[in-house]
């Protein structure tokens, strides 16, 4: 994939320092098991010991089950997913060997947004989601998870870059295309299949956890906290950039005149002032702003709640917030039917032919006023809300904060079903208790921070920051130390391990392409080593005799080289890994065969070592390999060499669309997906695409592989060379890969596409003008 993170291979490469620490903000993570009340709400699905005893593990056994959140639960984990493009997939699990399940879907209708899958028949993990071209894409890992062993899983997600690690080792590092988050009303999230018939996960899950933020795995594996910036992090950097051409120009012309003026500063007498929201106060100067009273001091606003006073409000009245004060006043009341309603307060009321009748608070009391005309709803009745203050319903999903809110600083406004809240923002606490008024928390002085040792906590709006003390070295963002073992070669990790320096100690990582604990690291290869090879290096392969290629994947033909040791009255016969030495007709032989250094007499029949469903003979000399025929009437068949003859309905799967049925062992292609049913498990997996060596390629519709273009303007996937900039309508540098409105309009939408300008009219933009 060479498109998604426009500067994808650069952002891969710019390893600037740490980027997060160990603690977890709730209100980021996602804790499956937890928010589904696992094992209550799943039957069949039971609590079993897990990895370890931190937390509570699942069983999904082989049997009919439904593990779906519920549309309210899912909503909440949606409203944290939504238009999200950094976020982290962690789970602990222990899967059954050979089986193919869906570990959680995340699928509105036949569009899988986000769902992550284990194939034990292909050896494969493969993550699928919606592109932001609106594509199904997959990414596909070769890795054996389905091994009936415990693994640490986290796959990491920052727009176009994305990390995969298995038991805290890096295995995969990709640039991808970017996700589309944008989850429809209806989306469903299943968890160890992908719905009631397909996709069952048989296995044990501990610790599934979604976490909005790119580097989620640190929880998972502390040890690993060192990263390069995301992509995400990188993209901002670049848009900053373009900004900052912009403002250039401009500040260097006010620059001159400020420079001017206060050329003329020099013989004036300046009074230290305070400036807060385009306000200048004088020294000693106080104000009200909200719930605050602040005042100018030497140059520095200071500010203190506000101490609302006690009042005692005359009849027929009582103490009520109004819009644009902080405090309460009294402000004049209705009761009606035992309740207390303010002056202008609204309330409905239905009759017994069910008829609305609409009241409100008039000189203390609750006086009928006419209906308003309601408009015409365009929502099923189902959808369809009830209001309190109005006899008009309205369709779930209203945005009540567009029509006016009373949310200040620090504070915004949040849409319930049938009235709008406010809410602080992260990081900031309530002043008063409808949240209308936020402060900052300064968690330095309340110690709710992560600061360690050799550090000092300073408060910023909203978070905090850890300083080094003087005399010190940072470790990560929460850390420093005054030794580093790594520089000083003081260390115990391998030569292909990374060395990261900690307090009081360091820690060893195995290098990209290598695994094991750091003080021992060995060599991993990509695509494996094949029959019998084995991996030395980094995707380097020590082939057995017999077989060459990256992979160890060819077979050396040592008959047509002359690389065998047959005597001069046999004939040698190329085998799969070696050679046979064949007595020739009309020869005085034993008639006995030479099969992988073994003796083979003549007439004996064996099943080869490595691949159970093959069966070999001893002929006169002559090693016969075969297939092994599948006869069905046989009740002693091996079912997995011949799955077609497994008559149980169980070992039958369901099509996706639930109206075909399959034998096991039957084959189908599906959305550009090779299906195979075999044994009741459905696994399907990408169609091969030739590669494609262009710099321009757009997918065709209804097609399943990309074709190369010659038009940029028509490519929706481009090979984007950085070097490549262009000049837009006003002659400003753009990097390739970015996009902006055209001056002078409002719906012109333009792309730098690798020196290429091309730009398009948004037809809804249009429609919304």
């Amino acid at each position: 994939m060479e498109s998604g993170c426009g500067l994808g291979t650069l952002c891969l490469l710019l390893c600037l320092g740490p980027v997060v620490g160990f603690g977890v903000d709730p209100s980021l993570q996602i804790d499956v098991l937890s928010e589904l009340g696992l094992p209550g709400s799943a039957a069949g699905v039971r609590q079993v010991p897990g990895l370890h005893n931190g937390s509570k593990a699942f069983l999904f056994p082989d049997t009919s089950r439904s593990v779906k959140a519920s549309p309210e639960t899912a909503e909440i984990f949606f409203q944290k997913l939504r238009n999200k493009y950094e976020f982290t997939i962690l789970v602990t699990l222990k899967q059954a060997h050979l089986n193919s399940g869906v570990i959680f879907s995340i699928h509105h209708l036949d569009h899988r947004y986000l769902e992550l899958e284990s194939s034990g028949h292909r050896n494969e993990i493969r993550l699928h989601y919606r592109t932001g071209s609106h594509r199904s894409h997959t990414e596909v890992f070769p890795y054996i998870l389905a091994d009936d062993k415990w693994h640490r899983l986290s796959l990491a997600i920052s727009a176009s870059h994305l990390i995969l690690h298995v038991d805290c080792n890096k295995i995969y590092e990709r640039v991808v295309e970017k996700p589309f988050m944008d989850l429809p009303l209806g989306t469903t999230f299943w968890l160890g299949q992908r719905n009631n018939a397909h996709g069952y996960f048989k296995g044990i899950m501990q610790d599934m956890q979604l976490l909005v933020m790119p580097q989620g795995f640190i929880s998972q594996c502390p040890d690993l906290n060192r990263t390069c910036p995301t992509c995400n992090d990188f993209h901002g950097l670049v848009q900053k950039i373009m900004e900052l051409q912009d403002i250039l120009a401009k500040t260097s012309a006010k620059l001159s005149q400020a420079e001017q003026r206060m050329n003329k500063l020099d013989q004036c007498y300046c009074e230290r002032t305070c400036t807060m929201k385009g306000m200048t106060y004088r020294e000693f100067e106080s104000w009200t702003d909200g719930c605050k009273n602040c005042t100018c001091m030497n140059g520095t606003v200071q500010c203190e709640a506000l101490i609302c006073p006690l009042s005692d409000c005359p009849l027929n009245s009582a103490l009520a917030y109004v819009d644009g004060k902080c405090c309460k006043e009294c402000q004049s009341v209705c009761i009606f039917e035992g309740r207390t309603y303010f002056e202008g307060q609204r309330e409905t009321v239905y009759s017994s032919s069910g008829d609305c009748v609409l009241f409100e608070c008039k000189d203390h009391k609750m006086q009928r006023i006419p209906k308003d005309s309601c408009a015409t709803l365009n929502c099923p009745e189902s959808q369809q809300i009830p209001l309190s203050h109005s006899c008009c319903k309205i369709c779930k999903g209203h945005d009540f904060c567009t029509e006016g809110h009373n949310c200040m600083e620090h504070s915004v406004c949040r849409n319930l079903d049938d009235r709008a809240v406010c809410s602080c923002r992260d990081g900031f606490r309530a002043l008063r208790e409808d949240n209308a008024y936020c402060e900052d928390i300064d968690e330095c002085a309340e110690g709710q921070h992560y600061c360690r040792e050799n550090t000092m906590c300073v408060n910023t709006p909203g978070s905090f920051m850890c300083i080094c003390k003087t005399g010190y070295i940072r470790i990560d963002d929460y850390s420093c130390t005054e030794h580093d073992e790594c520089v000083t070669n003081q260390h115990n990790c391998d030569e292909n391990a990374l060395c990261f320096n900690t307090v009081g100690g360091h820690n060893c990582v195995c290098k990209l392409g290598y695994t094991g604990n750091g003080t021992v690291c060995k060599a991993f290869c990509k695509d494996g080593c094949r029959n019998g090879g084995a991996c030395i290096a980094s995707n380097v392969c020590a082939c057995p005799q017999g077989f060459t290629g990256p992979s160890c994947e060819t077979d050396i033909d040592e008959c047509a080289t002359g690389r065998h040791s047959c005597a001069n009255d046999t004939v040698c016969f190329n085998l799969d890994g070696g050679y046979d030495c064949r007595c020739p007709h009309g020869k005085n032989c034993t008639g006995d065969c030479i099969h992988e250094d073994k003796i083979k007499h003549n007439g004996q029949i064996w099943v080869l070592e490595n691949d159970r469903c093959s069966v070999c003979s001893c002929q006169s000399g002559y090693v016969m390999c075969r297939r092994m025929v599948c006869d069905c009437e046989n009740p002693t068949v091996d079912l997995f060499c011949c799955p077609e003859c497994d008559p149980r309905l169980s070992s039958q799967c369901l099509h996706q669309s639930g109206e075909l049925s399959y034998n096991s062992g039957d084959s189908w292609i599906q959305n550009c997906q090779q299906c195979r049913c075999l044994q009741g498990e459905v696994d399907c997996w990408p169609l091969p695409c030739p590669e494609v060596d262009c710099e321009f390629s757009v997918l065709p519709e209804n097609e399943c592989c990309p074709r190369c273009v010659a038009d940029p303007c028509q490519a929706d996937t481009i090979r984007n060379d950085i070097t490549k900039t262009c000049l837009d309508e006003i002659n400003v540098v753009r990097f390739t890969g970015s996009s902006w409105i055209k001056h002078g309009t409002e719906c012109t939408l333009c792309q730098c596409k690798n020196g290429h300008v091309c730009c398009s009219v948004d037809p809804q933009c249009l429609q919304e003008l």
